[in-house]
């Protein structure tokens, strides 16, 4: 079952019993929209740079999410950078759109409740746990050593600037996890969009963190 990078980092990002989010959405969401940005990177659809989103092709890649953000920023006339597409992309639709999708296909299971009987909530419980656990064996395996695709990387590297893996991956060396995110290892292309897209979800990460704090 192919899901996206964004949808992979949702599955990481909640609890598997429970199905809530182990960390806050003011930390997920810019991880979620740099994921986006940095998976039409991977398809070679745009390329990221510190300062500039440029589109290298405009064709779809037959992804309905990834498809609107390709076709908002070839819409864009004037160049902005990652963390403009960042800030402008994340929201809590998105998320919500995403944890929709994963229930459509089975993967998640939607359930709604109330806290003390009076506060709304929804739940999103595993109900496929396959898919999950291929995503957790493909991470733990480079964490712990093995050679990273492009598209693991990234995902390591957002989640990484979610505090996503010191949650769900506790155990995992520091040292290691700072050497994907920072694209040391891999060719000059790819560790520039790792390196753009997780600044980008990190500076959108602080911004919302000191705006939480501040109100």
């Amino acid at each position: 079952m192919m899901v996206t990078i964004a949808e992979e980092l949702l599955l990481l990002a909640l609890s598997e019993d429970k199905g809530r989010p182990l960390v806050s959405t003011a930390q997920l969401d810019p991880a979620l929209a740099g994921a986006l940005l940095a998976e039409l990177a991977v398809g070679d659809r745009v390329e990221l740079s510190d300062k500039k989103v440029t589109v290298k092709d405009p064709s779809p890649l037959g992804d309905d999410e990834l498809d609107a953000v390709l076709a908002r920023v070839v819409a864009q006339e004037k160049v902005k950078s990652p963390v403009w597409w960042v800030q402008k992309l994340q929201s809590g639709k998105l998320r919500q759109r995403l944890l929709s999708r994963l229930a459509a296909l089975g993967v998640l299971s939607e359930e709604r409740g109330k806290v003390l009987g009076v506060f709304p909530v929804t739940r999103w419980p595993e109900a496929h746990p396959g898919v999950e656990a291929d995503v957790r064996e493909r991470v733990s395996a480079v964490l712990a050593g093995a050679d990273p695709d492009a598209r693991t990387a990234v995902l390591i590297s957002v989640a990484h600037a979610a505090s996503v893996v010191r949650k769900a991956f506790p155990d995992a060396d520091k040292a290691r996890v700072k050497e994907i995110a920072e694209g040391a290892w891999a060719a000059d292309a790819v560790a520039k969009t790792i390196a753009a897209a997780t600044a980008a979800a990190m500076t959108a990460v602080m911004a919302a963190t000191v705006t939480t704090a501040a109100s």
